[in-house]
């Protein structure tokens, strides 16, 4: 009997010890895959994690908590423009709630929507007559409906250089939204209206045929032993710009559940939920044994996105080092402070010696390249429209101000040539931000060096379950 006891008990242990190796395997397999230089560029993930953590993640956590960054501007009753409204979600947690008037610094609610100096708002009553003159000067007999057309003309070419579908803040339907109340996490937002988001902006916007099936994609056909191999063949054979389309929208998405992990409701007693890192669910959207592999790829192209918005952020230094630009909120301190702290980070983002190249990019024949852009920025205009078709307000919320904040990143690397001629004591008629698109290039950076800030805790959290 103690013979057969023992024995089954060395069987025991040996099982046991089996799945423990397989743990082990598969923490080490994913920490294997996720390392080393990446495809596209120059930069090793072990460098970005050093120079996001010791650099960049302390000092941009402090500038999101700034009244010039929390405060964003949205509106989150557009229709979707593409498919029949499939109603908001009436989950608790997909609830956004808006900020009242009365809390919002007074340099902010009456400032216009391009302007950050108290010299710049005091002079948007003279701006709007002068415009009122200049609309009576083309032409004094132009009817209401007329000049209505001129102004949305205006409007049209300053929208040229967007890659992103803007709120019109001037909108009724249009709200203050307190960030830091309102954080990004999981709401429970799921099924067939969030698949019918991501599955838009994959298959029809990322230039991709729809014989291609990208991997996990549960609509595509069985393919036996293929675990998305021919998916990664054929995006190695497109141009440089549309691979890179491809890794930033992947980058996001993984960005975007990478919070969802980190951010989980865990349990919830007497009214009292309790927030926090979800290792199961983490593992079921990135482990490679759960994802045939994909997972690690999909972290990679995070890293990816975090490069090509950390090299924006050092293009765009020059448009705030000037004094015309001071953040305004109407306290005078914190602005100062908001200022210096947003420049010291622009100093780091300038000593990274890794940055991705973006000037590899359209670099062919004029005309095929200028072809090729444009058809790159109405794609990620389109995927930024998408974002309206999002049925739970909150990720609604966070789902457009990072597109937003990506797109504006695009924006300023395509624009190097306006920002290096701007004029230092006023404001540019050749590159423009408006302050939504300061308020949201900033969170959006923030959100990514969050992301690999939760991804370096994920791997100690699964170290200690080996």
């Amino acid at each position: 009997m103690s013979g057969g006891g023992a024995g089954r008990s060395a069987a025991a242990r040996a099982r046991l010890a089996a799945r423990l190796l397989v743990v082990l395997g598969c923490v080490l397999t994913a920490e294997a895959q996720l390392t080393g230089v990446l495809d596209d560029c120059l930069c090793d993930i072990e460098s970005i994690d050093d120079f996001n953590t010791f650099k960049i993640f302390p000092k941009i956590q402090k500038l999101q908590e700034r009244d010039y960054f929390r405060y964003y501007k949205v509106n989150l009753k557009r229709p979707c423009p593409f498919w029949a409204d499939d109603g908001h979600c009436s989950i608790k947690d997909c609830h956004v709630e808006p900020c009242p008037e009365s809390k919002i610094p007074v340099g902010i609610k009456a400032g216009s929507a391009n302007k950050y100096s108290k010299a710049a708002n005091n002079s948007k009553e003279l701006e709007d007559c002068e415009q009122a003159n200049k609309l009576g000067a083309v032409n004094s007999t132009l009817s209401n409906q007329s000049k209505e057309a001129f102004i949305d003309w205006a409007r049209y070419d300053d929208s040229q250089d967007h890659f992103c579908e803007l709120d019109d803040e001037r909108s009724p339907d249009a709200q203050y939204v307190d960030l830091l109340l309102n954080p990004e996490r999981y709401t429970g937002y799921k099924g067939p209206s969030a698949w019918r988001v991501w599955n838009s902006i994959y298959e029809e916007n990322c230039f991709k045929p729809r014989s291609v099936y990208r991997p996990l994609n549960p609509l595509a056909p069985s393919r036996g032993g293929d675990d998305g191999e021919s998916f990664y063949t054929w995006l190695e054979g497109l141009c440089l710009e549309k691979r890179v389309f491809y890794k930033l929208i992947s980058g996001l998405h993984a960005s975007i559940n990478l919070h969802l992990c980190a951010n989980y409701l865990l349990e919830e007693t007497w009214g009292k939920p309790r927030w926090g890192p979800n290792v199961k669910e983490f593992t079921r959207r990135f482990d490679p044994a759960e994802t045939k592999g994909e997972g690690p790829r999909r972290l990679k192209n995070l890293y990816f996105l975090y490069l090509i918005e950390l090299r924006a952020l050092s293009k765009v230094a020059p448009y705030f080092e000037r004094a015309v630009v001071d953040l305004y909120t109407g306290n005078g301190h914190e602005d100062a402070e908001s200022k210096a702290l947003l420049l010291d980070i622009f100093r780091d983002t300038k000593s990274f010696h890794m940055h991705f190249d973006e000037k590899s990019m359209f670099a062919g024949d004029k005309k095929g390249a200028k072809s090729l852009k444009e058809e790159f920025r109405l794609h990620f205009k389109n995927i930024s429209r998408i974002m309206d078709c999002v049925g739970c307000d909150k990720c609604r919320l966070w789902g457009k101000l990072q597109t937003q904040g990506l797109g504006t990143a695009l924006k300023i690397l395509f624009s190097e040539k306006e920002i290096q001629s701007l004029p230092e004591n006023s404001p540019s008629k050749g590159f423009q931000l408006t302050r939504q698109e300061i308020v949201a290039l900033v969170n959006a950076f923030g959100r990514l060096s969050t992301s690999i800030k939760e991804l370096q805790n994920f791997k100690v959290l699964l170290q200690q379950t080996r």
